[in-house]
């Protein structure tokens, strides 16, 4: 239950993250969907997702609507169970918004988060999580979610982001990028610590029990890989331009965070800080990729928890310690454990479908929705703001109220 209110708390995280990462005149629109779409995941999660998810079936879980799931005697009851998993679940459609800011109608938040909940994250969550899930059975590890939970999320991110097309005054005519600020750095920094704490609910919970200490190892190996993919960051962006971006160094702190999801109870300390040092590395690189191709993806979402997600789930197909795949029961040993390639080929065909399902059923959402209602604000609204156009008050009313004061003044003198 604890680690369940911590990595909830995570929404206040990725709250202050994105909208310090955005500009102020959505700023309010973009917390306060944090807040909806919370609701909305916990709704349709306890309705249906839980038991798609938790069900008895290979490919999906076809029983527990409503929580009406059986449980073993001395078992954690489901209901605690139920909100621990709707963290998870409600942490993915956070990751998913961060490709939908600044341009997307506020009805798309309500519907894609309905359906993410029940036809989108369930799945790869049943094939990975699932006792009878055909991934499971495979021995694919992922321990905390780098897969199910950060990945899912960046992939849908990233197609929310090619299907809205860039924001305003992102790209000139000749495809070179504009950099468009975050309004507030501060914030930021005060989310990705939020995240950063919220995290030792996120992998150190999913241990599921106190009683033998092990939580306090996968605590251990998360903590390290964040520290060294916020300085692995640091240094590859200083190399590159001569400057340590804050937004960068909070890159990589996330998205190290996100490949040691994956293998924080499967690897040791030292390699830990080699996954996380690489994942912040790689967030530079692939940010910088992205952009020059003509993406705009607002907070970066894919590059924190996609490629990451991906490398993080790749890794342990790599570092899986002998002991520890022994004691969590979970596939082989990595390759550099003699494990030879076989479990390095179980975590890459988790990540293929992974991403082959989500980004089919996403774009097949959206394009319906698009084809419907339209998935973006018209170009009057974006200019004015989402806080205006969608909620009709600003999230910085004494700014707005400046800004109309200098414009009756101007008038006036002219």
């Amino acid at each position: 239950m604890l680690s369940a209110i911590l990595v909830i708390f995570m929404q206040a995280g990725f709250a202050l993250l994105e909208a310090g990462s955005t500009r102020m005149k959505n700023a309010g629109h973009i917390a306060g969907k944090q807040l909806l779409s919370f609701s909305i995941a916990a709704l349709a999660f306890w309705a249906f997702g839980y038991g798609l998810t938790f069900g008895e079936g290979k490919w999906i879980g076809t029983s527990g609507w409503f929580l009406n799931i059986s449980q073993e005697p001395g078992a954690i009851s489901t209901d605690i169970l139920y909100l621990f998993q709707l963290a998870f679940v409600a942490v993915s459609l956070a990751i998913a918004w961060g490709g939908f800011a600044e341009r997307a109608k506020l009805s798309v938040y309500i519907v894609f988060g309905t359906l993410y909940t029940i036809l989108i994250y369930p799945v790869v969550g049943h094939w990975v999580w699932g006792a009878d899930g055909w991934l499971h059975q495979l021995g694919k590890q992922d321990f905390a979610g780098s897969t199910v939970v950060h990945l899912q999320g960046g992939v849908a991110a990233l197609v929310a982001t090619l299907m809205l097309k860039p924001r305003i005054g992102k790209f000139n005519k000749d495809g070179s990028p504009n950099l468009i600020p975050g309004h507030n750095q501060v914030y930021s920094v005060l989310g990705v610590l939020i995240i950063w704490l919220g995290w030792f609910g996120f992998n150190p919970g999913s241990t599921l029990s106190a009683q033998d200490g092990f939580f306090g190892y996968v605590a251990l190996t998360t903590n390290l890989a964040a520290a060294a993919g916020a300085v692995a960051a640091m240094a590859t962006i200083r190399l590159l331009t001569g400057k340590a971006e804050i937004p960068t160094i909070l890159n990589g702190v996330l998205a190290a965070l996100v490949a040691i999801t994956a293998a924080c109870a499967f690897v040791e300390p030292w390699a830990a800080v080699v996954i996380g040092a690489a994942a912040g590395s790689l967030s530079v690189f692939s940010a910088i990729y992205f952009e020059k191709k003509g993406i705009d993806d607002p907070i970066y979402a894919f590059s924190v928890h996609g490629v990451a997600g991906i490398w993080g789930t790749l890794s342990t197909g790599l570092f899986a310690s002998t002991r520890l795949v022994e004691k969590v029961g979970v596939g082989k040993a990595g390759l550099f454990y003699g494990g030879g390639l076989t479990q390095l080929g179980v975590q890459a065909l988790g990540v293929t479908v992974s991403m082959v399902y989500v980004a089919a059923v996403s774009f097949l959402i959206l394009w319906v929705m698009d084809k419907l209602t339209g998935i973006r604000v018209s170009e009057e609204e974006e200019l004015l703001g989402l806080d205006l156009s969608e909620h009709g008050s600003y999230g910085y009313p004494e700014q707005l109220q400046t800004v109309q004061s200098a414009t009756v003044e101007k008038q006036e003198a002219s």
